[in-house]
């Protein structure tokens, strides 16, 4: 995903370098060097995406999201439900206090044990079920760069463009340079297409 960054840096980097050295010799050389970067900067066939209008209307991204919403509301459901149930148990335990309901310290004991069994079988169960989700959300992260780069690379075949570039990549582009769109719209037409064949 870093690669259509590094080919402005490496752009600049060459610029910067033959206007630099042109300016330490003497001679027509300077200007020859000037007039080259002049001319490759004319010839440059760059477009740009916006990645953030990409995440928001691309149709996988938006299934992602879902997907990771309703992850979200499963561990707040799991971790309101446990800690309901410890606090159940807890209350017996209490109220078992309160009313003389132990026979015996050991049946007090074995309470207060199972109690702390249930929180760090609780804490286990959370850990794991958070755990899950983060692998599930950086697999679907994975899956969604690809994508994405699998279709620029297919799309730029078709449209011979030098560079495709993240608007985040640089300070300020020409707007007539916007590709987002295009993009978002062969992106959804690629996924229906496949999501249709399942």
């Amino acid at each position: 995903m870093k690669k259509p960054a590094l080919s402005l840096v490496l752009l600049l980097g060459i610029a910067a370098a033959s206007c630099s050295n042109g300016n330490s010799g003497a001679g027509t050389a300077p200007a020859a060097d000037a007039n080259n970067v002049a001319s490759a900067s004319a010839t440059l066939n760059i477009r740009y995406i916006d990645l953030d209008s990409v995440g928001t209307h691309y149709n996988l991204a938006k299934d992602f999201r879902e997907m990771t919403l309703r992850a979200v509301s499963k561990i707040e459901n799991a971790q309101q439900s446990k800690a309901a149930e410890i606090q159940r148990f807890g209350q017996q335990i209490e109220d078992k206090m309160k009313n003389n309901g132990y026979l015996s310290q050991a049946t007090y004991e074995a309470d207060v044990a199972k109690f702390n069994k249930m929180q760090q079988d609780a804490q286990s169960y959370l850990a794991n079920l958070q755990r899950n989700s983060e692998q599930e959300l950086a697999a679907q992260q994975q899956q969604l760069n690809d994508s994405i780069e699998s279709f620029i690379t297919s799309y730029n075949a078709q449209k011979g463009y030098d560079a495709i570039l993240y608007k985040a990549a640089g300070a300020y582009f020409n707007p007539a340079l916007d590709i987002t769109q295009e993009v978002i719209d062969g992106l959804n037409a690629r996924y229906n297409k496949v999501a249709d064949d399942k």
